[in-house]
């Protein structure tokens, strides 16, 4: 057990601030309590945290660690001249060139980073055609040595052939046999009536759902209607996807008010990811009439949540309807999803010390101000998952960084031969 004394805790739901000693227990869904005159034999580690903010750790709420080797990388061999071109140009170039040694160290960087920047749960949506069978088992494997909680998946698509995608639906229903996760798909564009009907088989079979990127670019939504004739999002509701409240639709960029209707009287969820979408040219997000149920994500670009969370609230200034509360309402809103599906590995004995010292007041009633202007992932001494802790005076504890990352630059270079 972890005693954090002298600590000033926020409470994540209501920003209520609680000066106190807390005591942290371990285990998955563990929980922590407030005491007073702790006795030190108790603990097993006891962090002061004098002037720090201790308040929940963050989630990711759509990430891909299988980008992890990007940063830096070579330009592609063709210049993409539309978001179908960056995908095959970039990223379809990627995943086909990754093996099990990439994607062990791509998974171990991910969990490095966002440790780093204080998450401790991450959805993550994965793509290895060329190593398929038992890959989430080494993501899951990866992630579990740093100390981060997981919600992983397989992209299933028949963009590599109709058998490729039957590996994706055995791996998928092999790791939903023994593990928490969900039924991952492309996008619509790239997905067989056959294939789909499968994926919602396999959801069903585990009680998961399905976490597919949906209308991120206008490409989409014009295949689908000139292909199945109708709307991407009609077509996923009439396939039965949206029934599932674990369901996680990414990006929802280009949906029409019937589409927006149906996501909103679904019990499914929305993940944002404004970075990408900027980076990619394809469009804005506007949550208006998708509902409440909207949760962060990065799309690979970083790990870092609180950047997600500002990059929402500055671009909505335009083409959204957020303010201070409405952006860390879906900063925070993947708790929500995770712990109203019973997921494991986000209790409240996660928890991120924030050393932030500022030269203006912070209370209850102006932390959101601070939220946006003023904490940062550079604040994060601290992060305790399931009640250890994972990284302490911003050093990694689980594992060797230094001896990762000697490893991970070799497999990157590898990827990046490969792509030249």
């Amino acid at each position: 057990m972890i005693l954090l004394k002298n600590a000033t805790y926020v409470d994540f739901d209501t920003l209520e601030f609680i000066k106190s000693d807390i005591e942290v227990e371990e285990g998955i869904n563990g929980g922590m309590k407030f005491i007073k005159d702790p006795e030190k034999n108790n603990y097993t580690e006891v962090i002061d945290c004098s002037g720090m903010l201790v308040t929940k750790s963050f989630g990711v709420g759509h990430h891909h660690i299988y980008s992890a080797f990007a940063k830096g990388m070579p330009p592609p061999k063709k210049t993409p001249g539309n978001f179908y071109e960056i995908l095959k140009y970039i990223w379809w170039t990627i995943d086909k060139c990754l093996d099990k040694e990439m994607v062990e160290y791509s998974a171990y960087a991910t969990a490095i980073a966002c440790a780093k920047a204080g998450a401790t749960f991450v959805i993550d949506h994965h793509a290895s055609p060329n190593f398929i069978e038992g890959s989430l088992d080494v993501i899951a494997g990866a992630f579990d040595k740093v100390g981060i909680n997981h919600l992983l998946c397989y992209e299933i698509t028949d963009r590599d052939g109709t058998d490729k995608a039957a590996k994706g639906l055995e791996e998928t229903a092999q790791y939903l046999s023994k593990r928490q996760g969900l039924v991952g798909m492309h996008a619509s564009f790239t997905i067989s009536e056959n294939t789909l009907n499968k994926a919602i088989e396999v959801s069903s079979d585990f009680n998961s759902g399905l976490h597919i990127h949906a209308a991120e670019d206008l490409y989409d939504q014009e295949f689908t209607k000139k292909t199945y004739g109708k709307s991407v999002v009609q077509r996923l509701y009439d396939s039965g996807a949206l029934d599932f409240a674990k369901t996680i639709l990414v990006h929802c960029l280009h949906l029409d008010e019937k589409e927006r209707e149906l996501i909103k009287n679904s019990k499914c969820w929305v993940a944002q990811n404004i970075e990408s979408n900027l980076n990619n040219n394809v469009g804005y997000f506007n949550g208006k009439g998708l509902g409440d149920n909207i949760i962060l994500g990065t799309d690979g670009m970083h790990s870092d949540m609180l950047q997600s969370a500002k990059a929402a609230f500055f671009v909505g200034q335009k083409h959204d309807i957020i303010d201070f509360p409405t952006a860390y309402q879906r900063f925070r809103n993947v708790h929500k999803y995770l712990s109203s599906n019973n997921f494991k590995g986000d209790g409240n004995n996660n928890l991120v010390v924030l050393d932030y010292d500022t030269a203006t007041e912070i209370n209850q009633s102006n932390f959101l101000g601070h939220f946006i202007f003023g904490i940062n992932s550079s604040h994060v001494r601290d992060v305790i998952s399931n009640g250890k802790t994972v990284l302490k005076n911003y050093k990694i504890t689980t594992v060797d960084q230094d001896v990762i990352f000697k490893e991970s630059k070799k497999h990157a270079a590898r990827l990046w031969e490969m792509l030249k």
